[in-house]
This record gives C-alpha cells, structure tokens and sequence, in this order.
C-alpha cells in the first residue's frame, strides 16, 4: 500500500511523520453509510476527522468549504470592524489610505485560497459579498443604497468571482489591475 511506501521512504531519509499533526479525511459525496478507512503509519491509527486545517484553508469531508467560508468571514469581519473605526467621517483617513488597508487588511483574506475554495456552491460563496460592499461603502464613503457595481468600478475593485480568473494573469495586464486601469 501506499502508506507503508511512504513509511519506508521517510524511515530511510530520515524523515519522521508526526502523529499527533496527521490526520485523514475521507471526502467523498455520497449520501449513504459509507464505512471510513482504517489507515496505519508507523504501526499507529490516524484518525478520521470530519474537517482539517490545511495551508490556511479549511477542508470538509464533502468540500463544501462552509466553515472556511464561515471562518473567514469572521476573520475579515473583525478587520472591517478596524476599517470602521479608521474610516470616520470628521478625523479618518482619505479614500486612497482606506483603500489601502481594505486591500491589505481584507481583501488579502478573501483572495488566499480563492482558487481552492472558489469551487464551492455560488450561494455559500455569496456569504463574503456584503463584506467586501460593506468595506467598499466604508474606503469610498458612499450610500448604501449605493449600487456594488459603481462601488466596484469606483474603487477599481474586481467582484470576488472573478478574483481566481484574472489572478494567474497579471503578467499580461500592464496595469496590474482587474479592470485593467492604473490604480494607486
């Protein structure tokens, strides 16, 4: 099997697995009982877990990604409340500066892992929209009733879709944007 090629290999280059650090998750989209594999390294049963932690993104056994998304949204939900605070009306900090931090504080957040978790359903991936118009609303200073669209050109603010698409292709776009305009 698989593992113990694995074990022989690490117990001839000198690397040692931790077992207390491995676990496995079955992914697998079936409805019905389905039995979890039992699995040895180093004569040790690893643990089958529901979800784990991996790179910073959190994997479930479906790879519905609804606790990354959910995790993530509260991490970008205390950051924006830093934004808030920093955006004031009478003493904050002007559009450019707030749109700084919304790009370096939040939209770095959004953006990690995008590839990977953007294959999840579009209704669970619309949980992280209000956070980057609410953000948006905030760095320009604008309505709420303000479209997201004008927002978006606005603060040349690509839509949290279409992040993963132009991200592998900012050799090709000389300005370096998602609209292809000079930003600051």
């Amino acid at each position: 099997m698989l593992l113990n090629n694995l074990q022989v290999w690490s117990d001839t280059n000198g690397f040692k697995f931790s077992a207390t650090k491995t676990v496995c998750v079955h992914f697998c989209n079936q409805r019905g009982l389905h039995l979890d594999p039992q699995l040895y390294l180093n004569g040790q049963l690893i643990p089958v877990v529901k979800e784990t932690k991996f790179l910073g993104v959190i994997f479930d056994n479906k790879l519905s990604f609804v606790s990354h998304l959910k995790h993530l949204k509260t991490k970008c939900n205390k950051s924006l409340n830093l934004l808030r605070v920093v955006s004031h009306k009478d003493w904050g900090g002007d559009t450019r500066v707030l749109l700084r931090l919304y790009r370096h504080l939040i939209r770095s957040k959004l953006d990690y892992g995008s590839i990977v978790y953007g294959s999840a359903r579009a209704s669970y991936l619309t949980m992280l929209d209000p956070i980057q118009n609410q953000s948006l609303r905030l760095c320009l200073g604008a309505f709420r009733t303000s479209p997201v669209e004008s927002l978006q050109v606005e603060a040349n603010e690509a839509p949290l879709g279409l992040a993963p698409c132009w991200m592998g292709e900012r050799e090709n776009n000389p300005a370096g944007s998602p609209l292809g305009v000079k930003g600051d």
